[in-house]
């Protein structure tokens, strides 16, 4: 594979710790978080203990004031392992930045110091059960009564919904202003009328306690508001491209970790007294996975130079989403393929690759959505 150059010295040596991180607390769990639907809060505490949550917030709110490339680092290790129960980026690259973007002196000081720390979890409430992508049509809605709102709907795959202590809520607080109606609301989990169901038993992401949120006249102090009353459509907007990138980084590193584990087993299978790489419809499979991962660690990567220096565009990064997630589905399908019977078996890690990447394609806006992004800006 071509040698990375978009990452420093300080990056590798944090990958370091990141993957003794996911060795010695993460992946010995695993299989039992996943029987369970979400992983333990310890583990979020001693994410915490070793700098890896909110590295990119100031120091001043926990954070180290990295740059988004130690993110990165952690999203790919995170794929490399297929520990994808941990709701870390959620937490960290996008609860965290709205905080520190759009919120006030005192919500910062609130909430960042103990996301960074891990004693508090963050999610954002955005997708409801009938609006899917379509944000305008939230019904979700926030009526002012004196110096609170009164909070009424229903939020559906909200990831770390079950173990959230808080969920940065999106809401309409305008009758009848469309996209200029909604607001961002910080919503405690201890609130009187906050419901979580249990996680969703799902396809791939087994671990990951992704859950229906419930608001019953919740009611939510004034200053709970984040940034400008009716503001909230531009705030998500300005952040979607890091978002839709977070995914891109997690596509390519399964990509080539898919490759990985489908060399390995070629080369140590046999078959009719030959490993099966021997065999050339296996070595030209292996040739397409390995291409098809280049290219998209190249494109990503030279995403990921964009973002740090304040360039990515929306489009730009709605196609590295939709390329990224769409290609993963045809190389873990590929890779699975090569494991014969063996990855078809949930213990095979290529089988647990090949359920989790399906839903890359859909969350975080589906691939149809990234192509009409990409449409308009023609």
């Amino acid at each position: 594979m071509l040698k990375r150059d978009v990452y420093e010295e300080e990056h590798e040596l944090f990958r370091e710790t990141v993957r003794r991180f996911f060795e010695e607390e993460v992946m010995p769990r695993h299989d039992d978080w996943e029987e369970r639907g979400h992983v333990d809060r310890e583990v979020w505490r001693k994410a915490g203990e070793m700098g890896l949550l909110c590295a990119t917030m100031p120091e001043a709110y926990g954070g180290s004031g990295v740059d988004r490339r130690t993110s990165a680092v952690l999203i790919e290790e995170q794929h490399r392992f297929g520990a994808s129960g941990i709701g870390f980026s959620l937490h960290s690259d996008i609860a965290a930045p709205y905080i520190a973007h759009y919120g006030s002196e005192e919500q910062k000081q609130r909430y960042l110091p103990a996301m960074a720390r891990g004693e508090i979890i963050g999610a954002i409430a955005m997708t409801e059960p009938g609006t899917g992508s379509d944000l305008q049509a939230i019904t979700t809605r926030a009526e002012e009564d004196g110096d609170h709102f009164v909070l009424n709907g229903a939020k559906t795959y909200i990831t770390n919904g079950y173990l959230c202590d808080f969920a940065i809520v999106v809401a309409k607080t305008s009758r009848g202003g469309g996209a200029k109606g909604m607001s961002l609301l910080l919503v405690d989990a201890d609130s009187e009328g906050f419901h979580k169901d249990k996680p969703f038993k799902k396809l791939g992401l087994r671990a990951q306690d992704t859950c229906q949120l419930t608001f019953d006249d919740v009611r939510v102090p004034k200053e709970n508001l984040l940034g400008m009353e009716n503001g909230a459509f531009p705030m998500l907007m300005n952040e979607l491209a890091w978002e839709r990138l977070i995914i891109a980084i997690g596509c390519a590193a399964s990509m080539t970790e898919a490759f990985r584990l489908a060399k390995e087993y070629t080369q140590g299978r046999t078959a009719f007294g030959k490993p099966i790489a021997a065999f050339q419809d296996a070595r030209f499979k292996l040739a397409d996975l390995k291409t098809k991962a280049q290219i998209a660690q190249v494109f990503v990567d030279k995403c990921i130079e964009e973002e740090v220096a304040g360039r990515l565009q929306p489009d730009t990064a709605a196609m590295a989403k939709a390329w990224t997630s769409e290609t993963l589905s045809e190389v873990a399908d590929t890779a699975l393929q090569l494991h014969g019977g063996y990855g078809f078996m949930w213990e095979a890690p290529i089988a647990r690759l090949f359920a989790d990447a399906r839903v890359q394609r859909i969350y975080g806006g589906s691939t149809e959505i990234m192509k009409e992004i990409v449409a308009r800006n023609l």
